[in-house]
């Protein structure tokens, strides 16, 4: 099964958005889904309501406490099961440091589950890159990168393929990714030129599928849903649902 991390050190890319509804688009089509969420932030946990009183029944346990994941799972009814986050989170840097035992913590503990868990696992990063988001590419099996329409978020989708580059000699390997453009406008210009100049750096890892601007994508996680569940006709469903298609023409789910 795909362990699979959504990234980039840009917010408001539809990072959490699309961490959501490929979840959602994996559970219509009966398959299993764990949501890990690795934002101090929370929103994916905040989504569903679920955000823990205590620290140490969030993801912040697996690092202070090496509490197996599969103590720290929460249901998520017709979605799947949710690792949920908390504000401790942004202490992990500064307590337990960058060495290689705090940095693969998530892919140990993750390998562990699957022993209880076959499903796929999707990771909600930090928007930065520090040991968290770290810590979840080198759990990960590929990463995808959400790239919304403009100037700023092409930087930044720039700089998580250095990374991700300057990463292949302690991965051994190379990272297999793929950049999504979201929030994409066909009615502006500079959309188009976005995935333009996004396919000029990036090549075949950009995705033929776009996220257009949608008001059910945007509306859905204010009521704690998916774009599935909140309107499933919409161009928003529809999009997620090529996503995913392409993505598993791609091997990468």
């Amino acid at each position: 099964m795909a362990r699979l991390a959504i990234f980039n050190c840009k917010g408001g890319v539809g990072k959490t958005t699309t961490a959501l509804n490929l979840a959602a688009a994996l559970a219509r089509a009966g398959e299993s889904v764990c949501l890990a969420d690795m934002d101090p932030q929370a929103h994916l946990t905040r989504i569903f309501d679920k955000l823990p009183d205590s620290p140490d029944a969030s993801l912040f346990a697996l690092y202070a406490h090496a509490t197996p994941l599969r103590a720290l799972l929460q249901e998520l009814p017709g979605l799947g099961q949710l690792l949920p986050a908390h504000g401790q989170l942004m202490k992990v840097d500064s307590l337990f440091g960058k060495g290689p035992s705090t940095l693969n913590r998530l892919r140990i503990g993750l390998e562990t589950l699957e022993s209880d868990y076959a499903g796929h696992v999707l990771i909600d990063c930090c928007p930065y890159v520090g040991v968290l988001s770290l810590s979840a590419v080198f759990a990960a099996s590929s990463v995808l990168i959400p790239v919304s329409s403009d100037y700023l978020s092409l930087q930044g989708a720039k700089q998580i393929d250095h990374a991700l580059n300057a990463l292949e000699p302690v991965l051994k390997r190379r990272m297999p990714r793929r950049y999504l453009i979201t929030r994409f406008d066909r009615r502006r210009r500079m959309g188009e030129d976005i995935r333009r100049r996004l396919r000029e750096e990036v090549g075949d890892d950009l995705c033929e599928t776009v996220i257009s601007e949608n008001v059910a994508v945007a509306m859905s996680p204010s009521l704690g849903k998916d774009v599935f569940a909140y309107k499933s006709d919409s161009r928003g469903a529809q999009d997620y649902q090529a996503l995913l298609d392409e993505l598993r023409a791609a091997n990468l789910i």
